[in-house]
């Protein structure tokens, strides 16, 4: 019989949390839900998780960064993997830095999370890409990081991209933002 395992899910959309920590039940983890750094850290009191799942954008003053840290540092053995929708090389930096043994851009499923699980040391093996990346691609990464800097506030964004508030929402009209 193979030891329990322990799962904490930090990721303030309940229906994405719940659907989630159902998969990983499916596979037989036990699953703990928290919404906030605060609520990972009350779980953290009364359980020891060996993996967690952390949202990079949580609701609140702190930020997925600030609660990787702390489990980082309640359970350095802890697999954490940090899922974002606003994906930057910055941000996985810092968040490997702190602790996160990977960083995946949402969409992700069970399947890649449970596959970050296993991959815990970096490796200069990997296969590279052969498509480079796009000046559309990297506008629009750019556009997205700004928004979500702003909490989607379309005419900040646009101050700070340094473009006219029509021109920004006209290119958000092409790739809607979800």
């Amino acid at each position: 019989m193979q030891p329990e395992r322990l799962l904490l899910i930090v990721e303030d959309d309940f229906d994405f949390a719940r659907t989630l920590g159902r998969s990983f039940e499916r596979r037989q983890y036990r699953v703990l839900l928290a919404a906030s750094y605060d609520e990972a850290r009350a779980l953290l009191r009364q359980h020891v998780p060996g993996y967690a799942v952390v949202d990079l954008k949580l609701t609140g003053n702190l930020s997925g960064l600030a609660c990787v840290q702390m489990l980082h540092a309640h359970d350095p053995a802890m697999l954490i993997v940090v899922l974002t929708g606003f994906a930057s090389i910055g941000t996985a930096v810092e968040a490997v830095k702190l602790g996160a043994c990977q960083y995946l851009a949402k969409p992700s499923n069970t399947d890649d999370i449970e596959a970050a699980f296993g991959h815990q040391v970096a490796s200069a093996d990997l296969a590279l890409t052969a498509r480079p990346t796009s000046i559309k691609t990297l506008e629009w990464e750019r556009i997205h990081a700004v928004l979500a800097e702003t909490d989607f506030n379309i005419s900040e964004a646009a101050r700070r991209l340094g473009m006219h508030r029509r021109t920004l929402a006209r290119k958000l009209e092409k790739q809607r933002v979800k």
